[in-house]
């Protein structure tokens, strides 16, 4: 193995609880707002004890779009980081329209981690709720876990690695699936 080993992982859904309205999930609008997902201190420590890097990735189209602003998601990723062992979160502010590498599922802020980290692709994660975060792993060469919430909005994006229904499954997968 020529790098260390990550698991990348979507910010809204899946380190803290989305804001679900009609089906369709949105990120906590203030740092008061922000709930952690049950189980992830575990899990995350856990899968940081064995070695991996852990950093999130998440696309906040709302800055682009004037309904929320950088100072306010970059509070909420601080209050994520001093909870957890996150290297960092990495963020896509721009929207669709921008057609950026970074914004998921595109892989440019995975590609960007991965050099700042000397990260080892082939030996890595993303864990998503959502396709486009599953899209930008795949495309990225990692193996990928979709954490699904039965949200109201299609699929569009390549089959995951794994499926699972519960945070408390992601260390166990990976663990036992460990590539050496």
């Amino acid at each position: 193995m020529s790098g260390a080993r990550a698991v990348f992982l979507d910010r809204d859904g899946i380190i803290n609880r989305s804001v679900v309205c009609d089906g369709k999930p949105y990120p906590p609008a203030c740092v008061e707002d922000v709930e952690l997902i049950p189980g992830v201190e575990d899990a995350f420590s856990q899968l940081a004890d064995h070695g991996y890097i852990l950093i999130g990735i998440t696309n906040q189209p709302d800055v682009a779009r004037g309904s929320q602003s950088k100072e306010q998601v970059e509070k909420i990723n601080a209050l994520i980081v001093s909870k957890l062992p996150l290297a960092e979160i990495l963020v896509c502010y721009h929207d669709d329209k921008d057609n950026c590498d970074c914004r998921k599922p595109m892989p440019g802020l995975i590609f960007r981690a991965a050099e700042q980290y000397q990260v080892d692709l082939s030996h890595s994660w993303m864990v998503g709720d959502r396709w486009k975060d599953i899209a930008a792993g795949a495309a990225a060469g990692l193996q990928t876990i979709f954490l699904d919430y039965q949200y109201d909005e299609v699929y569009k994006g390549p089959q995951p690695t794994y499926t699972i229904i519960t945070m408390m499954d992601i260390a166990k997968i990976i663990l036992q699936k460990e590539i050496k």
